[in-house]
C-alpha cells in the first residue's frame, strides 16, 4: 500500500510532542508539507529538527501559536492560508476525582479539547470544499466511550469531539472532504507515563508498572499494552491519503480492542 501525500499540506496541533510529533512525521514521510504546530517558538523548532533527523528532506513549517485562541488561529492563518489535511491533536488530561473538579477545569476542557477544533474546522473547511478535497481528523479516545472515573472532565471533551466530526462530516457531504475522530487508546507519551506513576505508584519498574495500569484501569483493552505514537500517526496517515476516500463521518479506533462486555 503506498501512502502518497505528495503536493498536500497538512497542520497537526499540538505537535511538538508524543502523538502530535508521531503523525507530523508520518505525514511528512508521506511526502505532505506539515506545519509543526505548538506554543512557543523553542518547542516549534525542536520538533522540527527532531523530524529532520529522520527526513532530512522533510518540508516543514514552523508555526508557533496558540490555536485554543481567535488570535492564535489567525496567526496560524497567515502561515498556512490553505491547507489540505487538518489533524486536530492538541489536548490536555489530567487525574481528578469527580466532585472536586470546579467550573473552571470544566471549561478550560471543553475549549481546549473541543473549541480549538470547532474553530479550525470552520476556519479551513470552507476552502477545502471550494477545491473539492480535503481531509480532517479530531484525535479523540476510547475515554469518549468508556469513561474514566479519574478523568470524567476529559472523557466529556473526547466525547463532544465524536459529535464535532460527525456534524462536520454532515456539513462537507458530497464534497470530497472527508471528516473523520480516531479513538484512540492509552499511548506512551512521557505525559502518560507521568499519568500511570500518579495511579501505580513509582515502586515498580515501568513494564511493571505498565502492566499494572492496564490491569486495574484499562481492563477493556485487548492489546493490554500502551500504544506507541507512531502506531496511531499510521492510521491518521492512511485516513488523510486518497486510499480513505470513502472513510468519513466515521470513529476510526485504535485503541486496544474492547472486551465484548464493556462496549457500551
Amino acid at each position: 500500500m503506498q501512502i502518497d501525500l505528495g503536493g498536500r499540506t497538512a497542520l497537526v496541533t499540538g505537535s511538538t510532542q508524543g502523538i502530535g510529533l508521531a503523525i507530523a512525521t508520518a505525514l511528512a514521510s508521506a511526502g505532505a508539507r506539515v506545519g509543526v504546530n505548538g506554543r512557543s517558538d523553542e518547542s516549534v523548532s525542536r520538533a522540527v529538527a527532531e523530524i529532520r533527523e529522520s527526513l532530512p528532506d522533510a518540508d516543514l513549517v514552523g508555526v508557533a501559536a496558540d490555536v485554543t485562541t481567535e488570535a492564535g488561529v489567525a496567526h496560524v492563518v497567515s502561515l498556512l492560508p490553505e491547507i489540505d489535511i487538518l489533524t486536530n491533536n492538541l489536548g490536555i488530561f489530567e487525574a481528578r476525582p469527580a466532585l472536586e473538579i470546579t467550573d473552571e477545569e470544566w471549561q478550560r476542557y471543553f475549549d481546549v479539547n473541543v473549541m480549538s477544533a470547532v474553530r479550525l474546522i470552520r476556519t479551513y473547511l470552507p476552502g477545502m470544499m471550494a477545491r473539492g478535497w480535503g481531509r480532517v481528523q479530531n484525535i479523540a479516545s476510547d475515554s469518549a466511550v468508556v469513561i474514566p472515573v479519574e478523568m470524567v472532565h476529559y472523557g466529556m471533551s473526547k466525547t463532544a469531539l465524536l459529535a464535532v466530526s460527525r456534524g462536520f462530516a454532515k456539513e462537507a457531504a458530497g464534497s470530497g472532504v472527508t471528516v473523520n475522530s480516531v479513538i484512540a487508546g492509552p499511548t506512551h507519551t512521557g505525559g502518560v507515563e507521568d499519568f500511570v506513576r500518579s495511579l501505580v505508584g513509582d515502586d515498580l519498574p515501568w513494564d511493571e508498572a505498565q502492566a499494572e495500569f492496564m490491569r486495574v484501569h484499562r481492563p477493556q483493552s485487548l492489546l493490554q499494552r500502551l500504544i506507541e505514537p507512531e502506531e496511531i500517526g499510521n492510521l491518521v496517515a492512511y485516513l488523510s491519503s486518497p486510499l480513505a476516500s470513502a472513510t468519513t463521518g466515521a470513529a476510526v479506533r485504535v485503541d486496544g480492542g474492547y472486551v465484548d462486555s464493556i462496549v457500551p
